[in-house]
């Protein structure tokens, strides 16, 4: 009888806990819980399919009823009360949207979904301290304040846009891959250390700062524009696909190690500066930004992003834009290094033999072509992206020597980065070959100092001892010094001899020689031509002996620009010379504040003038490279120099020699010019240096038909009176060896030419004008 009457309790309890009747006091709560069927998307079950809840139809929200409900959709409700709410204890997701709630107290450790976005809860009555295991949280357009998110730590995803946020902790977040906070009034935003996180959009707020550090390495989407950040940092955002910072206060942004980039909006700032060099081809949004002195990007994205700033809406004329941030190529790249070095003992290249300098490769992808040198160190190292590459050293006379490997083949990534490889470079027989040449390191002016370079060279391969002379007018001219002191100097020369010069070595030879003012006498003035000769010779027979011989015609300036361009050939070649080497000599100074870490001068070579592959450097001021890419583009690069500002130490110079083209006659011009950038400034183009293939003898006209000068002899100023209309455009003077001794290069109101500082002799006086040239004989006493 006992066991009846407990079998009957157990009954009554249980039948009492399914039928208990869930308090749901909100009247529109319990309305829309009461409407739910399968087919009015309200409410699933636990096997996901849409259900009506109220299963018995009557009228009520029993206990049993609301645990098997698993989502609940009560958006747009007129809710003002979720009371009732945690009888749903197996309640995965809710959406209570939309609704009048002003608070919101739940407790479940099944819920993973709650959408509560579009209510009016406040930091203090929204509580979701009794959901850990939430997952996705929107919460946005409710007046929040505040809101910590550091027990919810198994969340992926947020959305607390608009809700008035001055602060927001999401610390400790591992799994949190997707952020929305925008319009909002975060001052800060600390997103360090969560692992997971892909996306930020914390656009339209008061942000200073973000902290990114150690998040994801996939994380690909940040959207902060509309704030008050000054500085950005994102570097380490390496696989970050879309940058969103327009509308801050940004002054430089540096996005060179995004490599998977796709969209960069930056527009409305305040950037002076723009490193976009990283590989990609990013669509780019960046107007607004009036103070943009320089941007950075990769080499074949510069001509897009020079017709984007140049154009309509934009016009930044102050603008520079350039690949010289880094001289390698954007994005993931590749290495091949190492060094060339002369076998003088045949005997195998080692740690005891010299470096072979200015060793020049050619490089190709099958695709592309271009040239590297490896500096006056010897060491090389060349980046490339991936592909194979075939690497090939090239010698100016390739019978002297021998390079061993003759080519290298290298693909990457198969080959691990950086690749060395060395080459060693051996004698070819014996080969005597010496070089000579001058540069001018500081022009000449009347009765200052004029320095200069001699510098001599053995090409060949054989060790030679010899002397090195240098012919200029002595009347005009005074030794201030010379290092090292010449062995021996007489009217017009000085010598210095020279022993053990091996092969490959070149010397050097500083000299400093005061030009005659124009109270002196001879008097030098403007445009007064400097002669010099310089010659180098040794006991035995040279195979070159062209440029054993060196004429250097130097027209004296009152002042000069100290970034210019000369061919030191002079304004004219002889048809002889034509197919010869001709030198070139850039020079520049650092005119800033600061030290000028990076310089490169670039120069566009004339292809149907020159021929490329006979560019060779010279000398430079400093260590250097040459690179010659897409054709024609010639880059020397001198990276970390720290060029001073300073008057006594700001200057710097590169030079060079190449053959012009076989195929030029008389009358042709072939120019030249170079772009010089400091650092991250606009470049300085220097002035176009302009040489013409011409002989004296060669007249378009008869002089006499359209000119006449006089006096003839003449003492000190010859008279040139026009017989015709005709426009002059410039007169030079030729002493009867043919060397160019006086220029006037703008001459079209010049009636007459000071010759009073010509020594007594027979000289000749060509006219260029706008009929041609033509010249005449003069005496001068």
């Amino acid at each position: 009888m006992k066991k009846f009457y407990f079998l009957l309790l157990g009954l009554f309890l249980f039948s009492g806990v399914y039928a208990q009747i869930v308090n749901i006091p909100d009247a529109n709560f319990k309305a829309k819980l009461l409407s739910a069927t399968p087919s009015n998307y309200i409410a699933k079950n636990l096997a996901g399919n849409y259900i009506k809840i109220d299963s018995n139809s009557n009228g009520q929200i029993e206990a049993s009823e609301a645990m098997q409900v698993g989502e609940l959709y009560v958006y747009n409700s007129a809710i003002s009360s979720l009371e009732g709410i945690n009888s749903f204890t197996n309640l995965k997701a809710l959406n209570c949207s939309t609704n009048p709630l002003t608070s919101l107290n739940i407790s479940s450790n099944n819920l993973l979904y709650l959408r509560c976005e579009s209510n009016q809860l406040t930091s203090s009555t929204f509580q979701l301290s009794n959901l850990p295991n939430l997952i996705s949280l929107h919460c946005f357009n409710n007046p929040l304040g505040s809101l910590d998110l550091r027990a919810q730590a198994n969340l992926v995803m947020v959305d607390c846009s608009s809700c008035r946020l001055t602060s927001l902790n999401v610390s400790g977040l591992n799994n949190l891959d997707d952020l929305d906070c925008p319009y909002n009034q975060l001052t800060t935003l600390n997103v360090s250390n969560l692992p997971s996180l892909l996306s930020v959009d914390c656009s339209h707020n008061y942000l200073t700062s973000i902290n990114t550090l150690g998040v994801s390495s996939n994380f690909r989407d940040l959207q902060c524009s509309y704030n008050r950040l000054t500085s950005l940092e994102v570097n380490h955002l390496t696989n970050l696909t879309g940058l969103f910072c327009g509308t801050n206060f940004l002054r430089t942004l540096n996005v060179s190690n995004l490599t998977s980039l796709t969209s960069l909006w930056c527009e409305l700032n305040q950037l002076t500066s723009l490193f976009m060099k990283n590989g990609r081809n990013e669509s780019l949004s960046m107007q607004g930004n009036p103070n943009l002195k320089y941007i950075c990007a990769d080499e074949s994205q510069v001509s897009s992003v020079e017709s984007m700033i140049y154009g309509d809406g934009f016009l930044y004329y102050n603008c520079s834009v350039s690949t010289y941030c880094t001289f390698v190529p954007g994005g993931m790249y590749y290495t091949i290094s190492g060094n060339s070095k002369f076998d003088a003992t045949a005997n195998g290249c080692d740690s005891n033999d010299a470096y072979f300098p200015n060793l020049k490769f050619n490089l190709s992808d099958g695709t592309n072509f271009g040239i590297a040198t490896s500096g006056i160190s010897g060491n090389y190292s060349i980046p490339v992206q991936a592909g194979t590459h075939v690497i090939t050293p090239v010698l100016e006379n390739p019978t002297y020597f021998n390079v061993s490997p003759t080519s290298v083949n290298v693909t990457f990534p198969a080959q691990a980065s950086p690749f060395n490889q060395n080459f060693c470079v051996t004698k070819n027989g014996i080969h005597n070959d010496l070089e000579v040449s001058v540069l001018p390191i500081i022009p000449a002016r009347p009765g200052f100092d004029a320095k200069y370079q001699i510098i001599y060279k053995n090409k060949g391969s054989n060790t030679q001892s010899g002397s090195v002379n240098l012919t200029f007018n002595d009347a005009v001219l005074d030794l201030v010094s010379a290092n090292p002191t010449a062995s021996s100097q007489t009217l017009n020369n000085l010598s210095w001899n020279f022993t053990n010069l091996l092969p490959l070595e070149n010397r050097l030879i500083l000299l400093t020689l005061n030009v005659n003012s124009p109270m002196e006498t001879p008097a030098v003035n403007s445009g007064y031509i400097l002669n010099y000769r310089a010659s180098i010779t040794s006991p035995v027979t040279d195979e070159i002996p062209n440029d054993n011989i060196f004429a250097y015609n130097q027209t004296v300036v009152n002042s000069f620009d100290p970034n210019d361009k000369t061919c030191l050939e002079g304004a004219t070649i002889s048809p002889a010379k034509v197919g010869d080497y001709v030198h070139y000599m850039i020079r520049f100074e650092n005119t800033g504040t600061f030290p000028a870490q990076n310089i490169v001068v670039k120069d566009l070579i004339d292809l149907t003038k020159f021929d490329i592959n006979t560019l060779f450097p010279i000398k430079g001021s400093h260590s250097f490279v040459t690179n010659i890419t897409a054709g024609n583009k010639v880059e020397f690069i001198f990276e970390n120099i720290n060029l001073p500002f300073d008057n006594a130490n700001n200057d710097g110079y590169v030079a060079f020699k190449i053959k012009t083209k076989p195929t030029l006659v008389l009358g042709d011009t072939f120019t030249n010019n170079a772009s010089i950038y400091f650092d991250y400034n606009f470049p300085i183009v220097t002035n176009t240096a302009t040489t013409t293939i011409a002989v004296l003898a060669t007249q378009d006209f008869v002089f006499s038909n359209y000119f006449s000068v006089y006096p003839n002899p003449v003492k000190d100023v010859l008279n040139i009176t026009a017989k015709e209309t005709i426009e002059v455009t410039s007169i030079n003077i030729y002493n009867t060896l043919g060397q160019l001794v006086l220029v006037i290069p703008n001459a079209q109101n010049t009636k007459n030419v000071d010759v009073s500082g010509l020594t007594k002799g027979n000289y000749f006086i060509k006219i260029n004008s706008d009929k041609g040239t033509a010249n005449t004989r003069f005496i001068k006493n």
